[in-house]
């Protein structure tokens, strides 16, 4: 019986890595985040450079091998600046996909649950989707002060309502199936029922919306610091490399075309992720 099981579970296996590289537009998402990332973990072997050293007499340096993105306008290397601002994009969007996976999940949840709680938990989100994303975050951040952690909190409210509502349209499904109102009928308690089999049922939406969150809170945060309400100068950020680069777009191009090719690629490759996820785990997608 034991090795009945073990063999099945090694034949899923196979079958979704299979499934996993089968799907090219995928991979190539996931190859690209990966490499953003041993960009930001290796940004101290990648780069001799402190980001926030400051050279005036070699200002403005267009790229060279010397300087391989170039420097920007009080001669802080690019390269340097741009991969240790990885670093905060990536921590960013990940802190972000998690706090509001978690906190949509257990929303979304008791929504669908508890009929008594879903219309005052379901306006909320309806009033908090009803401003604009990057709008409502600009608000959050002006209450709380420009601060990494205040930054997360901002667009862990903002996107919260998003996975909520996800989770509570599969949530109300799931309620209504024979094996929960067996379940009920034998005396388990909602805990038990909610936690131990409504949520795992849901963990797919949630999966597959926390990929899109991720991409989502990356461009948000660079909009935030490039507008002065996200990150605080000088502190590595690729939005405040965009917004020191607007000034000298001119007589300084490379201070924007890098720092925005990386974050367009990072988006990029999150977004094929969550579409190969998509594909993968949705049981309505044709494949």
């Amino acid at each position: 019986m034991h090795e009945a099981r073990g063999r099945h579970r090694r034949e899923r296996r196979a079958l979704l890595v299979r499934a996993v590289l089968h799907h090219k537009l995928a991979v190539a998402g996931l190859m690209l985040v990966v490499l953003v990332a041993l960009l930001a973990l290796l940004a101290p072997v990648l780069t001799a450079y402190n980001p926030l050293t400051v050279d005036v007499v070699n200002r403005l340096s267009p790229p060279s091998g010397k300087h391989l993105f170039g420097t920007d306008n009080f001669g802080r290397d690019i390269f340097a600046r741009a991969a240790y601002g990885a670093r905060l994009s990536l921590l960013v969007g990940l802190s972000v996909a998690v706090i509001a996976g978690a906190a949509g999940m257990l929303i979304g949840l008791a929504a669908a649950y508890f009929r008594r709680m879903d219309y005052l938990l379901m306006r909320l989100c309806d009033g908090l989707m009803a401003f604009p994303a990057i709008l409502l975050a600009i608000a959050i951040m002006a209450a709380l002060g420009p601060k990494i952690q205040n930054v997360i909190i901002a667009l862990s409210i903002v996107y919260t309502p998003n996975v909520a509502r996800a989770v509570r349209s599969t949530a109300l499904v799931v309620k209504e199936q024979t094996f929960v109102e067996a379940l009920g009928s034998l005396g388990a308690g909602h805990i038990r029922i909610l936690l131990g089999n409504i949520a795992p049922n849901c963990l797919t939406p949630l999966i597959i919306q926390g990929t899109f969150i991720f991409a989502d809170a990356i461009i948000s945060e660079a909009a935030l610091s490039f507008l002065g309400a996200g990150i605080p100068a000088p502190a590595a950020s690729w939005g405040n490399i965009l917004f020191d680069g607007k000034t000298y777009i001119y007589n300084g191009w490379w201070m924007v075309l890098f720092p925005g090719i990386l974050l367009m690629l990072t988006v990029l490759g999150l977004n094929l992720s969550g579409d190969g996820l998509r594909d993968l785990l949705d049981p309505h997608s044709k494949k």
